[in-house]
This record gives structure tokens, C-alpha cells and sequence, in this order.
């Protein structure tokens, strides 16, 4: 029977919340990401960039296995959250889901109001606290408490794109999750409201540990302490297999990357 993660949240943790060893990623045959080992610290923003492709995507969703939802995925290899393998049997992907949150890269709220948005995840899961506080707290957290306060009951649907992306940022909050995962949140958001969510990223990292999936390296840049670039490798056959190239600290990354390939691509030779 599957078993909860266990709850490590009052005690000493090591400074790296996630770490992956060895990991192999499948697509029935198809090897898509390949030999990644890499640490992510707590309380840190780790953003993954590299070419459309490399697998950073897929290796973001091993982190709460929703590739388990994807026919024919397979993982080889180790991912461990605070001590623990992720993969193994005893291991409850729903409590994974609900520890290692996700925003996904266009806003979804639900059909439902602002309010209700933000309760039901804490709902599905037996929150037996004071809902309304939880909720404020989120929308506070997301910073759109100001922006929606007399409107609870309105539906997310109708806020902005920009709110609405910060609504399911709140919605993933309010699960009180240690790790939220961002697939490219700020793709389909103004420049406006991508710098709000930007300057969130910065207080959210106070109390989560987050990785952000990007495009943008100017992005990168500005919201990340870590930096990861993947890159992709081409068979013989035509098969795209990404791996991981660098992961350092990324003014490091940015300013004095050790790989021919990641200077490459910083400068914009390619990707």
C-alpha cells in the first residue's frame, strides 16, 4: 500500500531539498533526457534554461511525477525530496503533488470563484483550519490580496491574464507546499505582469524552494540563484536526447560558464 511522504518540515534539513542521481528519462524506447545528477538547494529560485527540446520540461514534471500520467514514461535513476526517493513503491504521487507544487505555463483557473480557487486543493485535502485565513494568506502570499479582496466571489475567470497566473500561484500555495515548480510562467503574460511575477518569485523563495522553467535568460538572470542549461543531442536516427550541460550558481553561469556550449548560448550563437 502506498505510504505518505514523510512530514520533515520541523526537522534539520540539509541545505538541498531535491537531489537527482543518475536520472534516465523514457518515452516507451525513446530515451528523452539523459545521465542528469544534480542538487537543488532549499530556499532558492533554480531556473532551467536551454533550446526548445532539452528536456527541461520533462525534467521539471519528474519532480511530482505528472510524467506518471504520460503513457509509456519511464524514469531510471534516483530523485530524492529531503532523503527520500520519490520513485519508490511506497511512495503516494498525490502527496508528492501536494509537497512539490505546480504553475503551469498559461494561467488555468478554475471555473469556479477566486475564493473557491484558492480553497480547494486545501479542501480535497482535509484542511480543518480557518479557510478564510488560509485563503487570504495565499492571496496575500501571491500578491493579489489588494486586487481582489471585494470580489471573492466573482469568478477567477474574470481577472486579468497576469492576475490569473498569480491566482494559481496562490492556489499552489495554499496547499502549504515545500517546492513549487513553474513551467514557463510568465510565456504568455505581459511585460507588466511578468515583472510582478518576477519581484513575487523574490519573497515566495523565503519560504519555498522553487524552480522555474524559462526561455527568457534575461528572466534567468534576474529571478534565479542557480542556473541549470540543457542541451540536445541528435542521433543518427534524428532522435533528440537532452542533458544537462552546467547547473552553477548563475552569475557563474551567466558570467563565466565553464562549457564552450553554454557560452554559446548565452551569447545567442544558438537555441
Amino acid at each position: 500500500m502506498a505510504t505518505n511522504i514523510r512530514d520533515t518540515s520541523s526537522a534539520n534539513q540539509t541545505e538541498t531539498v531535491l537531489r537527482t542521481e543518475s536520472l534516465n528519462v523514457y518515452y516507451g524506447t525513446f530515451l528523452a533526457v539523459r545521465d542528469v545528477w544534480m542538487d537543488i538547494p532549499k530556499n532558492r529560485v533554480s531556473a532551467f534554461i536551454g533550446p526548445s527540446g532539452c528536456g527541461k520540461s520533462t525534467l521539471l514534471r519528474c519532480y511530482n511525477r505528472l510524467n506518471d500520467l504520460i503513457s509509456g514514461f519511464r524514469a531510471e535513476g534516483n530523485i530524492y525530496y529531503n532523503g527520500e526517493n520519490l520513485y519508490a513503491a511506497n511512495i503516494d504521487p498525490v502527496e508528492v503533488r501536494r509537497r512539490i507544487g505546480m504553475v503551469f505555463q498559461r494561467p488555468n483557473p478554475f471555473p469556479k470563484s477566486i475564493y473557491e480557487n484558492v480553497a480547494f486543493g486545501p479542501r480535497i485535502n482535509g484542511f480543518k483550519g480557518d479557510m478564510d485565513e488560509l485563503v487570504e494568506r495565499s492571496l496575500r502570499q501571491s500578491a493579489l490580496w489588494d486586487e481582489v479582496k471585494d470580489k471573492l466571489r466573482q469568478s477567477g475567470l474574470s481577472l486579468s491574464g497576469g492576475q490569473q497566473q498569480r491566482l494559481c500561484i496562490a492556489r499552489a500555495v495554499a496547499t502549504q507546499p515545500d517546492v513549487i515548480l513553474m513551467d514557463e510562467p510568465c510565456s504568455a503574460l505581459d511585460p507588466i505582469s511578468t515583472l510582478r511575477v518576477e519581484d513575487l518569485l523574490h519573497e515566495l523563495k523565503e519560504q519555498y524552494t522553487i524552480i522555474i522553467v524559462t526561455h527568457n535568460m534575461q528572466q534567468a538572470s534576474r529571478v534565479s540563484d542557480m542556473t541549470a542549461f540543457f542541451n540536445v543531442q541528435t542521433s543518427e536516427k534524428g532522435n533528440r536526447t537532452g542533458y544537462l550541460v552546467e547547473y552553477d550558481r548563475t552569475e557563474t553561469i551567466f558570467q563565466n560558464p565553464q562549457q564552450e556550449a553554454t557560452k554559446e548560448y548565452i551569447s545567442g550563437k544558438f537555441g
